[in-house]
């Protein structure tokens, strides 16, 4: 199993910017796959989920209306469009994922304990 991460860069505040996730050995079918991110000295937290039952997606409060994670099942891999970027965003993303349930719920898609596998991470820096 393989999560490749890539995209990452070095941006001014207010661009754009996607980040892509390239599985490799999963059926995307029975995993969600989520975003996290890991600031300098901060824990790592959750940024978004798209869950493999129903498609539903999920945010943390500090990203909604302005970030889209999606998925492309055909290519395996998982997207994370971030817009109207601000230097808090700077952090390093990982992508991950977990076997998905019917008891998941937006609160434990955000646990990194649940997750089984990890991307690498990619570095995004917002300049100011």
């Amino acid at each position: 199993v393989q999560l490749q991460a890539s995209g990452g860069g070095l941006v001014q505040t207010g661009d754009l910017l996607t980040l892509s996730c390239k599985v490799t050995g999963l059926n995307l079918d029975y995993y969600a796959l989520s975003w996290f991110r890991q600031a300098p000295e901060k824990q790592r937290e959750g940024v978004s989920t798209v869950s493999s039952l129903d498609g539903s997606t999920y945010y943390a409060e500090s990203v909604k209306g302005r970030f889209t994670i999606s998925s492309d099942n055909a290519k395996n891999t998982v997207y994370l469009q971030m817009n109207s970027l601000k230097p808090e965003d700077t952090a390093v993303y990982y992508c991950a994922a977990r076997w998905d349930t019917f008891y998941s719920n937006s609160y434990s898609y955000t646990v990194t304990d649940e997750y089984d596998y990890w991307g690498q991470g990619t570095l995004v820096t917002v300049s100011s």
